[in-house]
């Protein structure tokens, strides 16, 4: 390939999921070389999913350069379509992703990848961030659930963590795209992850990205990394815990992702199926 990716070089995976009707789907180019920037922008344009994954294999066994285009901007990490991109490539052992963010190192077994996020860090947002994001969203201050304070989080990419005091807040979502994108971008973020608590260690979770054009993510694999590191930053993590977060389900394209956070790791391990599509 040399200048552009040729259509059947482009594979199509939908990642945590086992039904290609679930899940968040990705395209996958497993050999980019030869590919420049615009060249890749425009081939995710062409796809039109959220994100498309480009390898670029490096001299040693398992090593691969991994670039991620939404169909409008790059973005510095991927977890649906580096689950997607490891699964593709029918490996079975330790995969090394270097991608802009950094190494994420990705354990696979047949239909299934676990991705190992770089160091995580969340901050509290500005009070003015969280106006903003409110009125965006079209929520009130009284729309937060106030165990868990509004944050910049960051797994590899950053995003604005809110959390919905019920359910049924999480489910109507109807938000003003270009001001919430305008936010997002101010603060170098890519999405909202929008989350409410079923239970101790089960979350639901629907993630806003008109950053990259797309209204939203059935599944977010970085920002599940960052939710973690989140959670830590915030002290909830007193102990090594598995996670579960339910994402898609309100698009009808149920998606489950696997979380597990220790107290004494600030990396993060994101679990997750993918079938092709």
């Amino acid at each position: 390939m040399t200048a552009e990716a040729p259509t059947g070089a482009v594979l199509r995976y939908s990642a945590f999921t086992t039904d290609p009707a679930g899940g968040n789907p990705a395209g996958v180019v497993l050999d980019a070389t030869g590919l420049d920037d615009a060249a890749m922008l425009r081939v995710a344009a062409e796809v039109g999913y959220s994100e498309t994954a480009f390898a670029f294999p490096r001299a040693e066994d398992g090593e691969f350069d991994v670039r991620y285009f939404s169909p409008l901007v790059e973005v510095p990490f991927c977890g649906h379509a580096t689950v997607a991109t490891a699964v593709a490539l029918g490996r079975t052992g330790r995969l090394r992703f270097h991608t802009r963010a950094g190494l994420v190192e990705v354990d696979t077994a047949p239909g299934a990848a676990s991705l190992t996020s770089v160091p995580t860090s969340s901050e509290a947002a500005a009070d003015e961030d969280v106006r903003a994001a409110l009125t965006a969203l079209r929520w009130s201050a009284d729309d937060l659930d106030p165990r868990y304070p509004p944050h910049w989080a960051h797994g590899g990419a950053r995003h604005l963590v809110l959390a919905a005091r019920t359910r049924e807040r999480l489910a109507a979502l109807d938000y003003d795209f270009d001001a919430l994108g305008d936010l997002l971008r101010a603060r170098g973020a890519v999405t909202a992850h929008l989350v409410h608590r079923r239970a101790e260690d089960v979350f639901d979770a629907r993630d806003p990205f008109p950053v990259g054009g797309v209204v939203e993510d059935p599944a977010t694999g970085a920002a599940a990394a960052a939710f973690g590191g989140y959670l830590r930053a915030i002290g909830e993590i007193t102990r090594p815990r598995v996670l579960t977060i339910h994402q898609g389900v309100d698009m009808g394209r149920p998606s489950t992702l696997e979380v597990r956070v220790s107290p004494d790791d600030p990396r993060v391990t994101v679990t997750g199926s993918a079938v092709r599509i």
